[in-house]
């Protein structure tokens, strides 16, 4: 009998991947709650089985007191000497063999609960670090079941899930289809190990490159970056770390083999392959692609860039509801403002326009405008941004002065910027209406006229500052405001 229970665990063992040695101690701990139920909860159980023979002694220790208090783990000397022989001391332990055949039905079917959820714990465990390891690994398994919107899939040892915020949209799922999905994390909760499975992952798309590109899993051509909107469109940057290798060109394959068969995998997700740049402007350049960007400026500090496109580039740079320039954004790590090229232009000129010198602001005296030129406040806009705080600090200027340069210089800005944007928004509308001409009649609506250039839109009856330039660029508050500051 005892033979059989080691075969049998033995069994188990090959069964469950469960380490022998976890069997036989659960085994152990089963057999010691089974002489529990029968001799008590208190009882001091030794169990010793020999993994060889499978022979198992059940032993019920008891300490030699001179006054028992638990019966279950203690046993009296006057007893103790009666049952053992008079050599038996205060102090020593007396062990007694118990027959696994006297403990009953229910003292057994507690050994083998034990025993079984023992073993559930250890294959848990061993199925936890097995799929840890594996998190960022492409695994293919079959739909068992669709549960509102999420999937349950077999992989082998273990039913993952995939949750409905990481299924492609439109995907279809049905009972028994196959599904390739990526590891996206392994949790232990006390139901077992779950596994979470992606197809939205980032991660996935690499992955599912890697499996297609030779050159990229012999690490001849690198995935530096990944950007995705699952199920529509992404963006990927290569590089090639062999001059003679074209890391774009091997992505994509013969024909597009190989950037087709990931597409075909992601349901149809569009995929833009772009050669990685360590040069930021570069590598932004080539991820607003297929747009043409002219010029980029850059704001390290913000980590923003503005890319100028020509205006006919304008919406191919944006995409399909923002798509393009998002994914770009995405893939560099930088927001990017588009900006077309006459928008630009506007938008230099209303620079240029609000750069008006402190020393021309109306009410000024000369004296404060030194001042002003000494702390760094040289136009009128630095002035409209210097605090309240820092215009007192100035020797020289006091509170009614600073409250005073401070309220002129906002509202002075305030109007420049409503005049030149109603500017912009009025030769918007122009160059609108002049394009929608020239598809009905095929030609300007005014033959033979030239273009407008800067110059013309900022004309002395459009230019917020006309009369200012007419007078030496001095820009007063009667000009902008009339008499109704004093």
């Amino acid at each position: 009998m005892d033979q059989n229970i080691v075969e049998a665990l033995a069994a188990v063992s090959r069964e469950k991947n469960v380490d022998r040695a976890t069997l036989m101690d659960s085994l152990v701990i089963g057999l010691q709650s089974a002489a529990k139920k029968k001799v008590g909860l208190n009882a001091d159980i030794q169990v010793d089985v020999d993994h060889e023979t499978g022979e198992i002694d059940i032993i019920q220790r008891k300490r030699v007191v001179e006054r028992v208090i638990d019966s279950e783990s203690e046993i009296s000397l006057e007893q103790a000497q009666v049952e053992f022989g008079d050599k038996m001391d205060l102090g020593d332990v007396v062990k007694t063999y118990l027959d696994m055949a006297d403990f009953g039905r229910n003292a057994i079917s507690v050994a083998k609960q034990v025993l079984l959820q023992k073993v559930r714990d250890a294959e848990r465990g061993q199925i936890f670090e097995e799929f840890r390891d594996k998190v960022g690994d492409v695994v293919v398994g079959t739909v068992q079941q669709v549960d509102r919107g999420n999937i349950l899939v077999n992989i082998g040892r273990v039913e993952a899930l995939l949750p409905f915020r990481e299924r492609i949209r439109g995907e279809n799922y049905h009972q028994g289809k196959t599904l390739k999905a990526f590891i996206l994390e392994v949790q232990n909760n006390n139901r077992g190990p779950q596994v979470i499975l992606s197809r939205t992952h980032p991660g996935f798309l690499k992955s599912l490159f890697e499996s297609e590109v030779p050159e990229i899993e012999e690490g001849i051509v690198e995935i530096m970056a990944v950007a995705r909107e699952p199920g529509t469109r992404s963006k990927i940057a290569v590089l090639s770390h062999d001059e003679r290798v074209d890391a774009v060109g091997s992505c994509v394959g013969m024909k597009g083999s190989r950037v087709q068969a990931v597409t075909r995998e992601l349901s149809g997700e569009k995929i833009d392959i772009v050669p990685y740049s360590s040069d930021t402007i570069g590598l932004i350049t080539r991820a607003l692609s297929p747009a043409r960007v002219n010029h980029i400026e850059m704001d390290e500090d913000k980590k923003s860039v503005t890319a100028i496109v020509d205006d006919d580039q304008l919406s191919l740079a944006i995409g399909r509801e923002g798509k393009n320039v998002r994914l770009a954004a995405k893939l560099t790590g930088w927001r990017i403002d588009l900006v077309s090229t006459t928008d630009h232009h506007l938008r230099q000129r209303l620079a240029e326009e609000l750069e008006i010198a402190v020393g021309n602001l109306s009410g000024i005296s000369e004296e404060h405008a030194a001042l002003l030129e000494a702390m760094g406040i040289t136009t009128v806009e630095d002035l409209s941004k210097t605090p309240f705080e820092v215009l007192t600090q100035i020797e020289g200027i006091d509170d009614e002065a600073a409250a005073t340069l401070h309220a002129t210089a906002e509202a002075t800005m305030e109007e420049l910027r409503k005049q030149v944007e109603d500017l912009i928004e009025k030769d918007k509308a122009e160059r609108e209406k002049k394009l929608r001409e020239e598809d009905v009649f095929g030609a300007p609506a005014e033959q033979g006229a030239a273009p407008k250039d800067e110059s013309e839109l900022f004309s002395a009856e459009q230019s917020p500052s006309a009369e200012a330039e007419a007078e030496g660029k001095k820009l007063t508050e009667e000009d902008i405001f009339g008499k109704a500051k004093e």
